[in-house]
């Protein structure tokens, strides 16, 4: 077997004898005590399966297994123990989320048939993890290269968004943070059913009619339930529902949520969303701060001060003009791409995607669009590149 397989306990003869018994079957390591267990952890591992006594001092074998359920959450846990209490077990299982239990004296076959059970269900785990992130990841980008044909205006919205949303949750070091991230790139999904016309209004601050504002507030709820249907993306999807929700309890949904019982992932989204879009009226980043501060009752306000925190840090990227074929991932558009005859085809804002590039090489080819464009990318200096007037 492949897998690595790591046994903690504060005696050595122990240790040896783990390994005499188990070494022709299993990838075997071992540490003295809970102190050099999470050392081996972090230098040696991952580790499929990992074995703790219970007694040890310093750290026994519920805070040592609880500590690697924090720093490595893949490995399966068990605990070997002489003292096999009710209160003991019952701690190990809730604290250290304990796939065995076993007691000793653990017979050697007893020992390797609960390491071989513990290897299976890393692998299940492991297969089931990866096969999920694909899934996921693949589900996103199709519904996000939809929108970026279908509504350019929504995508780049949401492109700038959620770059924001990422430095908002890396700042208020959120749990989970991928959900937000999601969350933020799929807010626009909705606008599949908005004309673009309605939205070009929207990001320029030009009055809606009754029916467009109508329309527009029920995007979330359409793109939340496009969403929900998405297994493992349900947090996404409420997020999603609750992006126009204010703080004070108005805006939709319409029930009674207020304050902290709203998600947290929208109540970043929405100061993302709204500042972002004050930013595209016009507004520098002061005046889109203010704008939102004269309706703070709208917004969590431990998120608006870290807004105010990571505010103009794109200000740290140089702008360059490059060729088509020198455009890389790393790269932001810094300016609207639109064709010959004016219509738009990529938003401001929008990162360099393999797929983004792919579209413009068509257009580029057919004599549509100009081989030149300003981006943003990493870099010590930077040219300041002034704001568009509202259109």
């Amino acid at each position: 077997m492949s897998e690595k397989v790591l046994c903690v306990d504060d005696e050595p003869n122990v240790l040896q004898g783990y390994q005499r018994q188990l070494r022709r079957q299993f990838h075997i390591a071992t540490a003295c005590g809970g102190s050099e267990g999470l050392e081996a952890i972090a230098s040696g591992g991952p580790y499929a399966v990992v074995v703790s006594d219970m007694r040890m001092p310093g750290m026994d074998g519920v805070q040592f297994l609880s500590a690697v359920r924090r720093r490595s959450p893949d490995s399966v846990r068990m605990m070997l123990t002489g003292c096999a209490d009710q209160e003991t077990a019952i701690d190990a299982v809730n604290e250290g989320n304990i796939f065995r239990f076993l007691t000793k004296p653990c017979p050697p076959e007893t020992l390797a048939k609960a390491l071989a059970a513990g290897i299976e269900q890393h692998r299940l785990v492991t297969v089931e993890k990866v096969l999920l992130e694909k899934t996921l990841r693949g589900a996103v980008k199709v519904l996000t290269d939809v929108l970026s044909l279908i509504n350019p205006t929504a995508f780049g919205h949401a492109s700038r968004v959620r770059r924001l949303v990422q430095q908002l949750c890396s700042k208020m070091e959120v749990d989970q943070p991928w959900q937000a991230e999601v969350a933020a790139m799929l807010s626009q999904i909705g606008c599949v059913t908005v004309p673009p016309a309605t939205l070009d209004k929207l990001y320029h601050g030009r009055a809606l009619t009754p029916d467009e504002s109508q329309m527009l507030s029920e995007q979330p709820a359409i793109g939340s339930e496009l969403v929900a249907n998405i297994p493992r993306l349900e947090p996404v999807a409420e997020i999603i529902a609750y992006q126009q929700k204010g703080y004070d309890g108005s805006g939709l949904p319409s029930e009674g949520r207020t304050g902290g019982d709203i998600p947290l992932g929208a109540r970043i989204l929405k100061v993302a969303l709204d500042y972002d879009r004050q930013k595209w009226c016009g507004s520098a980043d002061t005046r889109a701060l203010i704008a939102l501060r004269e309706h703070a009752e709208l917004y969590d306000p431990e998120v608006l001060a870290v807004l105010e925190s990571v505010i103009g840090f794109e200000e740290a990227l140089a702008m360059q003009e490059v060729g088509l074929n020198d455009l890389t991932t790393q790269m932001i558009l810094a300016d609207d791409i639109t064709t010959t005859d004016g219509a738009l085809l990529v938003s401001k804002g929008q990162e360099v995607t393999t797929s983004l590039r792919q579209r413009l090489r068509n257009f580029a080819h057919n004599g549509r669009i100009e081989k030149k464009f300003r981006v943003l990318v990493p870099g010590v200096s930077h040219t300041r590149i002034a704001e568009p007037a509202a259109r």
